[in-house]
């Protein structure tokens, strides 16, 4: 191995770390867990006055939108939904405490998946895929986080909205 090889894999691991971190949320902000964590049944449904959804459609649209990019970095013949329609639930609320605790859980479980994309000894940030328009698995995770954390931000307004936020 070369010094620059070296470097090169050294730059990859700590750019891979950061992007883990940044996926699991928390530093500047509240988590997604955190912004979801304890909140009352009875309000996930709730469609506050003059804004377009529940708490409910926004964690099935963060999931939603997850998988579809999870499955995109790492299946070519992946076909995406339609958008926006297929990447938002039409039903305001969950349909009950399974639902709910499914897609928790499903967002966690493909969280870990993308971090095992990006942690594989042959991950390549930087090649655009061979499929797209040009992403790479760098531009997919920062989509990730970015998304994420702007719908994060939209549940914890609501929740004060419903009076749910210390």
């Amino acid at each position: 191995m070369t010094k620059h090889t070296d470097t090169s894999q050294l730059q990859q691991k700590n750019l891979v770390s950061v992007l883990k971190e940044m996926l699991k949320g928390g530093h500047a902000h509240v988590t997604f867990e955190q912004a979801v964590d304890k909140l009352p049944a009875a309000l996930r449904g709730v469609v506050p006055e003059g804004l377009p959804y529940s708490i409910w459609q926004l964690v099935e649209h963060i999931r939603i939108t997850q998988w579809d990019i999870l499955e995109f970095s790492r299946d070519p013949a992946h076909k995406s939904p339609a958008w926006p329609d297929e990447y938002w639930p039409t039903e305001t609320a969950p349909s009950d405490e399974t639902a709910w605790k499914r897609t928790l859980n499903d967002i966690a479980s493909d969280t870990k998946a993308f971090i095992a994309l990006l942690e594989s000894p042959d991950a390549d940030l930087y090649t655009p895929f061979s499929h797209g328009d040009g992403q790479n698995l760098l531009r997919e995770a920062i989509l990730i986080v970015d998304h994420t954390s702007y719908h994060t931000g939209e549940i914890i307004l609501l929740r004060r909205m419903l009076g749910a936020w210390d």
